[in-house]
């Protein structure tokens, strides 16, 4: 059986493909191709739905992905096991990517700000749909620095820097230490290769997960909460507001 195509990877603007069942599990099903995040990175798995071609609907209640780079859905009713090779639509929740999207965007600027202006690597991170959440340590935190890292993220933010994504061999990875923002956890290899995502004219990390094309489209960013996680632990709580600039073109370095 072959690895699932991930068509987010080039296009995260992909809400939904024609695919193909290639395996059926229990309650959950396989697809050739999917436009699905399965989570990973601190972001959430991608919700919606399988619509077959009789019309039938079967939501998709959550989402993993095996060593074997083969992605598993699993419905909230167990699939036919006629639905074997047949072809069927997947279509998630845009409004609810989106918000990951937006969320991720922001907190790969954050974290890039945070360790170049503050020495501080990130720690833990899980990203929402109305908000999220990131640690670092260290971070000398106060309400001087609150107030700094939401003005710097900001103004990267209105800059409208456009996001594009590459891939590099492991092995240029694993001399690139500027690509890193934890310590402790690395980003998926797959055959060989890392998936860079970069904010033209400001920064470039390892990442799998899904991204705006453009930082404008993240909106006003915020901290409204933090807490201290252990000695060393920082953990900021952050919000977006609606687009800062809609409908213009990205910036390029």
């Amino acid at each position: 059986m072959s690895a699932t195509e991930r068509l987010y990877l080039q296009d995260s603007y992909c809400f939904e493909t024609d695919a193909v069942v290639s395996a059926i599990q229990a309650d959950s099903l396989a697809f050739d191709r999917t436009c699905f995040y399965p989570g990973g990175g601190g972001q959430l798995p991608d919700e919606g739905f399988v619509k077959l071609k009789s019309g039938e609907v079967l939501e998709i209640a959550s989402a993993q992905a095996t060593a074997d780079e083969i992605i598993w859905y699993t419905c909230d009713t167990p699939p036919l096991p006629a639905m074997l090779g047949r072809s069927i639509q997947l279509i998630l929740n845009k409004d609810r990517r989106m918000a990951l999207m937006r969320y991720h965007t922001v907190l790969h600027i954050l974290n890039t700000i945070a360790l170049r202006d503050y020495q501080g690597w990130i720690t833990g991170v899980q990203i929402g749909v109305d908000y999220s959440r990131i640690d670092f340590n260290p971070l000398n935190f106060s309400a001087v620095v609150s107030a700094e890292l939401e003005q710097k993220v900001n103004a990267v933010i209105v800059e409208n820097h456009r996001i594009n994504s590459l891939v590099i061999p492991e092995d240029e990875f694993r001399r690139r230490v500027d690509l890193l923002r934890t310590l402790d956890v690395k980003p998926p290899i797959s055959h060989g290769q890392v998936r860079v995502v970069g904010i033209e004219g400001f920064d470039a990390q390892a990442c799998g997960g899904t991204h705006v094309h453009c930082t404008s489209e993240a909106g006003r960013f915020s901290i409204f909460r933090t807490e201290n996680k252990g000695s060393m632990n920082k953990r900021l709580y952050v919000r977006l507001d609606q687009v800062t600039k809609p409908g213009i073109s990205p910036k390029s370095s």
